[in-house]
């Protein structure tokens, strides 16, 4: 093996880029340094830049392409177009060295001469600065000699595609400067098996905590070209580090179609049995084995680089041996590049009425822009400058248009095709796996693409007014009040993790059952109940959309994901979730929630809180609420998670809600738990001391403290002009709660607006010792500073 030209995967590392580009390096490096701790990368050689540049040499090339490519202007398509065909055809048509075929040959019989994959490895490749993802060729399924050859040859070629001409010059790269390696590796036979790609980071907010994977079967490119919509997990690095199942979601996605390779050898497109696609692709203990890989490969090259280093990896499940491999190890490129000390918000300023179609957002942006609808890459010259492109899918050959876009809209595909790599690379809001958005979006419709709302990308009519918000975090002061979050939505809780506080003050555990599930729990448990038909079709078909053909359990899971997305953005820090505190009124909009709600005339005062959930007709969906914590403490290790009761009217009424929770394994002080409750009623500041001695700690609710001190309902726009939480009787109820907790030793917070609203009420409660004030995230940094300036006073004074 000549080791200019040819080497083994074994023999380079992370080193050697220069020498063998970025794919070849990181592979050699995995297989030298990792593979003894079991991580399977598969066996395989290496061709080098040097044997490229022989090409260049042998063939008299380097004059011709440097007159095609100079001056090429990409944004050019029929330029680009004609002048790829031309660079292509000269490389491809030129023989191979004789010494390079004699290298390659002598290398692929010492593996035995099986079935290969053939991947391009470029040595301006897998960067931190730019991926070059999906630029070059792969080619899959490569058996004997001649068509190894022939495969090398496509490779060579492939450096000068459309796309990855326009993707060098969009990134500053001298087209001919950057040479081209070859990586043949044994096959894996994935098109048996399944595949998909990983990432140690939430693609979306950069929050690095997490593996995201994707999962589809067959061959990868099923995943990476967005063909389909995967199954996506997110799986939480640190408590798999300390040994458990930390599997945060299981999103299933539809895995319709399958790259398969067929009696000859040949790749096609099949449908997948329904059977399958209704099942995950990979089972737990796989994803789990396949996170922990992606986990020792970061730490491994970080260490190398000596920072952290995200990393995007490509893997295979090998449908003949079950095993599964590590197919690719890049850096992440785009979460990588973006400042830490600056947060960007973009807001819609109108919600925009009822969405045309929806699907995963990709970016946090928003746009508007009239819709192309294109369907297939021969109608390219028809889109112009800042359109907003919709299309079934795209691939790498979509690069030059993607450059011109304002927004990108396809039916197929995952957050990690390559659709969604190179709309975050190039800073465009993208939605994907809309299913049916070229059919709902007409062409020439204006319309605002919305990235903004979570982890669900919206596409409104027309241009929605919206607005960007910058804050530049720099060097906020400390503050001995903690200052915590409210947070409503799970799906935006690693975005708002970036905002420096102490942890959340308040998770709504109704908006997980109100946004996300949709259903009465009771309609669950007791589904013979619900008599009316049209609620039971609308039951069945939210049902229908769950991971699991178990109703309740299905309930259960999708409160463990919510809670646990929640409890895992701000790890260690403390995450008070409150249980649900709907009122009648408001359960009843949940379907199929009439049947189990009661008329109230005030249901404010009425069926809520702490009394719910002991009575006959909820204590079976408090205990779901209950196993749900349970579960996200002990098999995700999320402990950070602190439970609260709301609307507790009496100490006894939290010993029987203590002991219905005792009941489903939430035992107060077992493994560290504690339990907090609201104080919202003056009757809670009158007996804060016998709450003391059950709870661990206070919330005030000043929403409802201040309506039942005044005597004012807070829903009611007659009355709404007294309204004052600054009144001084709830000042008073305020003070007596903060002292009773002082005397106890208890910590006391406060989660509702009041003190960002008003001044003069948070200086107050910092006066008065306060241990923490929880805001609506808007609000976070304004008063961390208010509060240091208070404290700075009153250490003066």
């Amino acid at each position: 093996m000549s080791s200019d030209l040819v080497l083994p995967l074994d023999a380079v590392g992370h080193d050697a880029i220069a020498i063998v580009g970025g794919k070849s390096a990181s592979l050699g490096e995995m297989r030298r340094c990792l593979s003894a701790e079991g991580i399977r990368v598969p066996e395989g050689f290496t061709t080098t830049a040097e044997a490229y540049r022989l090409l260049l040499k042998a063939g008299a090339l380097q004059r011709p392409l440097e007159k095609l490519l100079g001056n090429l202007d990409v944004q050019d398509l029929s330029a680009l177009h004609a002048a790829g065909s031309a660079a292509r055809g000269l490389v491809q048509h030129t023989p191979l060295p004789a010494a390079l075929v004699e290298a390659i040959l002598d290398a692929y019989r010492a593996m035995g001469r099986p079935a290969v994959a053939v991947r391009s490895s470029a040595t301006a490749e897998d960067l931190p600065e730019a991926s070059f993802a999906g630029q070059q060729d792969t080619i899959l399924n490569v058996r004997g000699d001649e068509a190894l050859l022939e495969a090398c040859r496509r490779c060579y070629g492939s450096l000068f595609t459309d796309r990855a001409i326009a993707y060098r010059q969009l990134h500053g790269f001298d087209p001919l400067q950057v040479a081209l390696a070859i990586v043949v590796q044994r096959m894996v036979r994935a098109d048996r098996g399944c595949s998909g790609v990983m990432f140690t980071l939430d693609t979306e907010s950069g929050f690095a905590d997490v593996v995201l994977l994707n999962a589809a079967y067959g061959l990868g490119e099923t995943v990476v070209q967005g063909d389909v919509n995967p199954d996506e997990i997110l799986v939480f690095k640190p408590t798999l580090a300390q040994g458990f199942p930390a599997i945060l979601s299981w999103r299933r996605g539809t895995k319709a179609r399958r790259r398969v390779l067929d009696a000859s050898g040949c790749i096609r497109l099949e449908s997948v049995p329904e059977d399958l696609q209704r099942r995950f692709a990979l089972s737990p203990d796989e994803v789990l084995q396949l996170s922990r890989w992606a986990c020792r490969i970061e730490a491994h090259l970080s260490a190398q680089r000596g920072q952290p280093t995200p990393l995007d990896l490509e893997w295979a499940k090998d449908g003949d041996s079950g095993e599964l491999f590590i197919l690719q190890a890049r850096p992440e490129t785009v979460q990588a590049r973006r400042p830490a000390t600056v947060l960007r918000r973009w807001v819609l300023d109108d919600v925009g009425g009822e969405p045309i179609c929806l699907g995963r957002a990709i970016g946090a942006g928003v746009c508007s822009g009239v819709a192309r609808v294109l369907h297939t890459q021969q109608e390219m010259d028809t889109f112009q400058n800042g359109e907003v492109l919709v299309t079934p899918r795209t691939d790498p050959d979509w690069e030059p248009i993607l450059q011109r876009a304002a927004a990108v809209i396809t039916d197929r595909g995952g957050r990690t095709c390559h659709a969604a790599i190179l709309a975050r690379e190039l800073g465009l809001p993208a939605i994907v796996g809309t299913g049916d958005g070229t059919l709902r979006i007409q062409p020439g419709q204006l319309v605002t693409v919305s990235c903004c709302e979570g982890d669900e990308g919206l596409v409104y009519r027309g241009a929605v007014p919206f607005h960007v918000e910058e804050r530049d975090l720099g060097d906020l002061p400390p503050t001995r009040t903690r200052i915590l979050m409210n947070v409503a939505n799970p799906e935006e809780a690693f975005r708002l993790a970036a905002i420096p506080c102490d942890g959340v003050g308040l998770a709504r555990l109704e908006f997980v059952i109100a946004h996300q599930i949709g259903v009465h729990p009771m309609a669950l448990l007791h589904p013979e109940r619900v008599v009316d038909p049209h609620e039971r079709h609308l039951i069945a078909a939210r049902l229908a959309e769950a991971s699991t053909s178990d109703p309740v359990e299905g309930y259960r899971t999708q409160l463990v994901e919510g809670i646990g997305r929640l409890a895992a953005a701000f790890y260690p820090r403390p995450v008070l979730v409150r249980f649900s505190d709907f009122k009648s009124n408001e359960y009843a909009h949940l379907l199929g929630g009439r049947v189990f709600e009661p008329e109230e005339d005030n249901p404010m005062l009425g069926w809520r809180g702490a009394l719910r959930y002991t009575s006959a007709g909820f204590q079976e969906a408090f205990a779901l609420e209950c196993q749900a914590i349970q579960k996200a403490r002990e098999t995700l290790g999320l402990t950070n998670l602190i439970p609260m009761v709301p609307f507790c009217r009496t100490p006894q009424e939290g010993d029987r809600v203590l002991a219905a929770m005792a009941e489903q394994g939430l035992v107060r002080g077992r493994d560290g738990l504690q339990v907090y409750v609201m104080c919202e009623l003056p009757a809670n500041a009158l007996s804060a001391d016998a709450l003391a001695q059950r709870f661990d700690g206070f919330s005030i609710g000043s929403n409802d403290l201040t309506q039942l001190t005044l005597g004012l309902d807070r829903d009611s726009a007659a009355v709404a002009p007294w309204f004052d939480e600054r009144d001084p009787a709830v000042l008073a109820m305020m003070q007596l709660l903060i002292r009773a907790a002082k005397r106890c030793g208890k910590p006391v917070g406060i989660c509702g607006q009041a003190p960002s609203d008003h001044p003069a009420l948070a200086e107050f409660l910092v006066r008065e010792g306060i241990d923490s004030i929880s805001l609506n995230p808007d609000a976070v940094l304004r008063m961390r500073l208010k509060v240091a300036t208070i404290e700075a006073a009153q250490a003066i004074g």
